[in-house]
């Protein structure tokens, strides 16, 4: 894909920082409006792909505007893809680089009690496992996790009473070789770490203020629904924003009509409540 063109007001910087022991180096691609005060809040970004697909630039103008609009630095990171990388090839990478961050968090002049994790489709479900991981190791503060359409549960692929007469874009077949390639040898066990598939995790506790969002005919519509209910019921503040007749990825294919536009605004607005508080309210309208 080539390059867009870097906006004006804006600072992109493509950084490479040390990977996880005895793997290469992680990209990282870095979204700073010009005019961010220092200490800035930071959206950490992982792209989505089914596990197998994706690049760091994908998402760039959403993430632009991310930026811009909460006056936030976002920073979106690559990692290695499956069937050729294997779990935990891509939350290891996705780890390795928000230690990065934390570590140049003085240098660089972001505020690390202001750092979100998110994600879409394959990045959602990484960025809930990189949320469960740094909790459970307890070393990076936990501002807050944005889970667009999240892939969290590979025992999806093995339900039958789901009607997936609906279902467009990524369809069962589409999501079975998502996992399999993800996981490997691991695939249609019991020997999935909660890392890989959050849904698995019994204890979400303790976890930060969580947006979730899906549509009514994504394959993920439950098992989304599902990991929100049982977030709310241990105690996380967890907003769940449903789009009725929603498939996945229609924000990204309808990028300009009202229901896609008003979705994204959902998601700013709850970063804002997270990292801008001082915002004025009007700022997303």
């Amino acid at each position: 894909m080539p390059q867009p063109r870097v906006p004006v007001d804006m600072i992109i910087e493509n950084v490479i920082v040390p990977g996880p022991l005895d793997a290469p180096d992680v990209r990282l691609r870095i979204y700073r409006p010009r005019a961010v005060a220092s200490p800035a809040a930071v959206l950490y970004w992982i792209h989505g792909g089914g596990f197998v697909l994706g690049w760091v630039e994908q998402d760039e103008k959403m993430l632009v505007n991310f930026a811009r609009t909460l006056g936030i630095v976002v920073v979106s990171v690559q990692y290695r893809l499956s069937p050729r990388h294997r779990a935990p090839a891509a939350l290891d990478d996705a780890y390795a680089g928000l230690t990065w961050l934390f570590a140049q968090a003085d240098a660089r002049g972001y505020d690390p009690s202001r750092v979100a994790i998110g994600g879409a489709s394959a990045g959602g479900g990484l960025a809930a496992g990189l949320t469960l991981m740094t909790h459970d190791r307890g070393e990076f503060p936990q501002a807050f996790q944005l889970l667009v359409y999240p892939m969290l549960d590979d025992r999806t692929t093995r339900r039958t009473d789901l009607d997936t007469s609906s279902v467009r874009v990524w369809e069962p077949a589409s999501n079975v070789f998502g996992w399999s390639s993800f996981l490997g040898d691991a695939f249609g066990t019991d020997d999935v770490s909660p890392y890989a598939a959050p849904a698995r995790r019994v204890d979400l506790s303790g976890l930060p203020p969580t947006w979730l969002g899906v549509g009514t005919t994504d394959l993920f519509h439950d098992e989304d629904v599902e990991y929100a209910r049982r977030l709310t019921a241990q105690g996380v503040d967890c907003e769940t924003t449903i789009v009725d007749g929603a498939f996945h990825g229609f924000d990204m294919l309808f990028a300009k009509r009202p229901v896609a536009q008003e979705f994204w605004r959902s998601q700013a607005r709850a970063l804002q409540r997270a990292l801008r508080p001082d915002l004025p309210e009007d700022v997303l309208l």
